[in-house]
C-alpha cells in the first residue's frame, strides 16, 4: 500500500512540473511566464534534470525500445505524463525547426499508444501535425 502511495505520488509530482515546465517554456494562463526563445531547450533540459531527473540529451539519443526502458526506470512517466512531455518536445521543435525533438516526439506518441491501446484523437492531431510540418521527414 505504501508503494503503490508513492508511485501515485511520484507520478503526481512529475504531473504538475510538467504542466509548470509547459507554462515557462510557452506562457500561460494570467502572467506571462514564458522566456526568450533561445533559453527554451537549455532551460527545459535543466529543469527536466533537476526535478524529474530525466536527462534530456540521453532521452533523444536511445531509440524507441530504449526510450520506453529508460521512462520505465524514471519515476512518475505515466502515459499522461509521457504524452505532455511528447506534446512539449514538439512545441519545442517547431519552435527551433529541430528534427530530433520532432522524431522523439512521435516516438513518445507511439510509446503512449503502446501503453495506452484507447484511440486518443488529440494525440492522434499531434503526431498527424508532426508529420505533415513543412520540411519533415521522420527516419
Amino acid at each position: 500500500m505504501e508503494q503503490k502511495d508513492y508511485l501515485l505520488r511520484e507520478i503526481e509530482k512529475i504531473g504538475i512540473l510538467m504542466r509548470a515546465l509547459r507554462r515557462k517554456l510557452f506562457g500561460g494562463e494570467k502572467e506571462d511566464l514564458s522566456i526568450a526563445p533561445e533559453w527554451h531547450i537549455k532551460e527545459f533540459s535543466e529543469m527536466l534534470l533537476n526535478d524529474a531527473n530525466l536527462d534530456l540529451e540521453k532521452l533523444l539519443s536511445l531509440d524507441q525500445q530504449n526510450t520506453q526502458a529508460y521512462l520505465s526506470r524514471v519515476s512518475g512517466f505515466n502515459v499522461v505524463n509521457i504524452g505532455l512531455l511528447a506534446e512539449t518536445l514538439a512545441e519545442l521543435g517547431f519552435e527551433h525547426h529541430s528534427v530530433p525533438f520532432l522524431e522523439k516526439a512521435l516516438q513518445l506518441f507511439d510509446i503512449c499508444n503502446l501503453m495506452d491501446r484507447t484511440w486518443s484523437p488529440e494525440r492522434e492531431s499531434h503526431i498527424r501535425k508532426i508529420k505533415e510540418y513543412q520540411g519533415f521527414q521522420a527516419n
